[in-house]
C-alpha cells in the first residue's frame, strides 16, 4: 500500500512539474501589461519554434534565442501588427522551418506526397511480383541433345 501511495505521490509531482514548466519559460519582463496582447503573444509564441530547442515552442524553451523571438512578437504586436503579419515578418526572417505547423505548399507537396506515392510504388511491385509468381515462368524443356550432353557432365564427375 506505501509503494502505491509513493508512487501516485510521484507521478502527481511528475506531472505537476511538467504543466509548469512551460509557464517557468517567459520570463516576468517579457509579459505585456495588456493581457489581450499577452494572450496573442502566447498563442503565436506556440505556433513557432525555437531552432534551438528544435521541437519546442519558443513558448516552451528557455533558449537565448527563443527569449530574443518572444521579445520580436510582442514587439511586432505592441507595433500593431496582426497575428498574421507578425508570423510572416518571423517567417521572412528566419524561414518555414520556424513554423511548428508547417504550410502545405507546392514547396513542400513533395515532401508531404513521398510517403504516399512510395506506399503506392511498393504496392505495384508487390502485386505484379505476386502475380509473375503465380503464372510462373516458362518452363523450357531440354532437348535430347542437350540431356545427353548433362548426363556426359554428370557421369564424368563421378
Amino acid at each position: 500500500m506505501r509503494r502505491l501511495i509513493i508512487g501516485v505521490l510521484t507521478a502527481a509531482f511528475g506531472l505537476l512539474n511538467m504543466a509548469l514548466l512551460p509557464v517557468l519559460a517567459v520570463q516576468p519582463d517579457e509579459i505585456l501589461d495588456d493581457p489581450v496582447l499577452e494572450e496573442r503573444a502566447r498563442e503565436l509564441s506556440a505556433e513557432l519554434r525555437c531552432m534551438v530547442c528544435q521541437n519546442q515552442s519558443i513558448d516552451d524553451s528557455d533558449a537565448e534565442l527563443a527569449r530574443d523571438l518572444r521579445i520580436l512578437v510582442r514587439d511586432r504586436l505592441k507595433a500593431g501588427d496582426s497575428n498574421g503579419e507578425v508570423i510572416a515578418y518571423v517567417v521572412d526572417r528566419y524561414g518555414e522551418f520556424v513554423l511548428l505547423k508547417p504550410r502545405f505548399s507546392y514547396r513542400n507537396a513533395l515532401l508531404w506526397g513521398a510517403p504516399v506515392i512510395l506506399l503506392l510504388v511498393g504496392g505495384v511491385l508487390i502485386v505484379t511480383g505476386a502475380r509473375r509468381k503465380k503464372t510462373g515462368g516458362a518452363v523450357l524443356r531440354l532437348s535430347a541433345e542437350e540431356k545427353k550432353r548433362l548426363d556426359q557432365i554428370l557421369n564424368d564427375r563421378e
